[in-house]
């Protein structure tokens, strides 16, 4: 579990099973492929796909929150005051929570990692 700041909110993010789950049932998608494109992202710039980033942070939060209400994506984005895409901080601790939680057993080398600096 780790704790992001997103504007002026704290969100705590778990990689469980769970949020591969919420992922799935909530964007259609797969979490490990979708956060495989961050990784890459990273190589050029204009690949970064910011919803991709904050889709991953709800399914960990989401898991954070197993048996409590939680809304929904849309809901959930609304109530994000702003999003700083340059603040390296957030980005790091979502991708290294969501590499910890699901690459725990594989060399460090296929942990998903942010590449290049964003400023």
């Amino acid at each position: 579990m780790r704790e992001v700041r997103i504007g002026e909110k704290t969100i705590r993010v778990r990689a469980t099973a769970l949020a591969l789950l919420y992922y799935r049932q909530e964007f259609k998608s797969d979490f490990i492929g979708d956060l495989t494109k961050l990784q890459y992202a990273g190589e050029d710039v204009s690949q970064f796909d910011s919803m991709i980033c904050l889709q991953i942070t709800w399914a960990m939060a989401k898991a954070d929150n197993f048996g409590k209400p939680f809304p929904p994506f849309e809901t959930w984005l609304a109530e994000l005051d702003s999003i700083d895409f340059g603040d390296g901080g957030f980005l790091l601790a979502v991708l290294e929570e969501a590499g910890e939680g699901f690459f725990r057993g594989s060399a460090s080398a296929a942990k998903p990692k942010p590449q290049g600096r964003r400023s």
